[in-house]
C-alpha cells in the first residue's frame, strides 16, 4: 500500500505534537514543514525537508496531505491554497474564525475534489467514548440531561490565547473540543442555546463559559469550563429514567448508579439527618442504590489518524465531516450571541 505523504505547516507548539504522533505509523511519512521563523525548525525530525513558507512547500515538496497548524486566522488562506493546489487537508480547529470564512473554505475544496477534514481527536477521548458508549447502548433508559465539565487551575492565558484577534480563549480553544463531542454524541437538532462567557481573571479573552442546549428529543446538555476554579477536574454526568452515569477524571473511572426500587410510599416515621427532615435528599438507605461499572471501551487520539489513512485510501468516509465542523462554528457563533444579549438563542437552522 501507498505511503501517505504529509507536510505539517506551522511547526509551533501543536505541529511539534502531530509531528510526533506521526511518528508511530508506517503507512504515514512526514516529508516536510513549513513555518515563517526558522527558529521552530531547527529541531525538525531528521530526513524532513523544512521550507520559510507554505508556498515554498507546496511548490517543492513531494506530499499528498497538509497538516494546516498555523495561527488560527490564517486558516482560511492556508485551506484556500493548499485546495488551489490540490492538497488534501487536515486542519487544525478552530477551522475558522467564523461561519462565514469556513463556508469559503468548504467551497474551495469542493471545486479541488479533495480530502478535508478538522482534527476534532478529542471524540477518542477515553472518558468520551465510555460515555458515548453509555448513551448509544441506552443503558439509562430515556436521557434527560448530559453534562460535561472542565475545571483548572492555572487560569492565565499563555501565547497567542491572550489575544482576542488570534481566536484566543477558551470558547475557541477547549470549547470547540467539548462541543463537537456532545454534538457527535446527540443525534438531534438543537431548539435553543443559552450561554454564559466571562473574563475572570483574564482582561481580554475569555476563561469561563457555561453553554446550555435543549434538543429536540427532549435531552439538555451542559458544558461548563472555568480555567480558574482551583479545584482541577473533568467530569462527565448523563442521567435517566433507568440509572446515572459518571465519570471522573480523564482516565474514564467512574460507575452507573441504579435504584434497587423507587420510593412508593413515606414511612411514618422521621429520621432527621444533616439534610433535615426531608426524604429525598437525605441519606440513602442501604441497600437502595447498586452500582455497575462503565462500559468497556479501546481508544486513543491516535485513532483519528487510523481514520484519516483509511479515508486517504478510499476505505471509508472521513469521520469528522465538514458539515459537522460547520454545526460546531455555528454552536460558538451562538454562545457569543447569548452571552452578549443575555438571551436564549433559537437555532431555527437546526429544525
Amino acid at each position: 500500500m501507498k505511503k501517505m505523504k504529509l507536510g505539517i505547516v506551522g511547526y509551533g507548539f501543536m505541529g511539534h505534537c502531530d509531528a510526533d504522533m506521526l511518528k508511530t505509523f508506517e503507512d504515514i511519512e512526514l516529508t516536510a514543514v513549513a513555518d515563517i521563523n526558522p527558529v521552530q525548525m531547527e529541531d525538525a525530525p531528521e530526513g524532513v525537508e523544512t521550507y520559510s513558507s507554505i508556498d515554498e512547500l507546496l511548490d517543492k515538496a513531494d506530499i499528498d496531505v497538509v497538516m494546516i497548524s498555523t495561527p488560527n486566522p490564517s486558516h482560511l488562506e492556508m485551506v484556500e491554497k493548499c485546495a488551489a493546489a490540490k492538497k488534501h487537508i487536515i486542519c487544525e480547529k478552530p477551522a475558522a474564525m467564523t461561519v462565514a470564512q469556513f463556508d469559503r473554505m468548504a467551497e474551495a475544496v469542493k471545486r479541488a475534489g479533495v480530502i478535508f477534514t478538522v482534527h476534532q481527536q478529542r471524540r477518542w477521548d477515553k472518558d468520551y467514548r465510555i460515555m458515548k458508549s453509555v448513551y448509544d447502548q441506552g443503558l439509562l433508559g430515556n436521557v434527560y440531561v448530559i453534562k460535561s465539565q472542565l475545571y483548572g487551575f492555572n487560569g492565565n492565558m499563555h501565547d497567542w490565547h491572550r489575544f482576542p484577534e488570534m481566536g484566543g480563549g477558551m470558547l475557541y480553544d477547549w470549547g470547540g473540543h467539548l462541543i463537537d463531542q456532545i454534538l457527535d454524541m446527540v443525534d438531534s437538532p438543537i431548539e435553543s442555546l443559552y450561554a454564559d462567557l466571562r473574563n475572570v481573571i483574564n482582561e481580554k479573552v475569555d476563561d469561563y463559559f457555561k453553554i446550555i442546549m435543549k434538543f429536540q428529543n427532549g435531552i439538555m446538555a451542559e458544558i461548563e469550563l472555568g480555567t480558574y476554579y482551583l479545584t482541577p477536574k473533568r467530569a462527565w454526568f448523563i442521567g435517566g429514567d433507568k440509572g446515572s452515569a459518571l465519570i471522573d477524571g480523564f482516565a474514564g473511572e467512574g460507575k452507573i448508579v441504579r435504584t434497587a426500587h423507587l420510593l412508593e410510599n413515606v414511612p411514618g416515621k422521621i429520621t432527621m439527618t444533616a439534610a433535615g427532615p426531608t426524604r429525598s435528599f437525605g441519606p440513602a438507605a442501604p441497600g437502595l442504590l447498586l452500582e455497575e461499572p462503565l462500559p468497556e471501551t479501546v481508544a486513543e487520539q491516535r485513532d483519528y489518524f487510523v481514520h484519516f489513512l483509511k479515508a486517504f485510501h478510499g476505505e471509508e468516509e472521513i469521520i469528522v465531516k465538514p458539515e459537522q465542523v460547520r454545526r460546531v462554528l455555528r454552536v460558538m457563533e451562538a454562545v457569543r450571541e447569548s452571552a452578549d444579549t443575555g438571551e436564549a438563542v433559537r437555532l431555527e437552522h437546526e429544525r
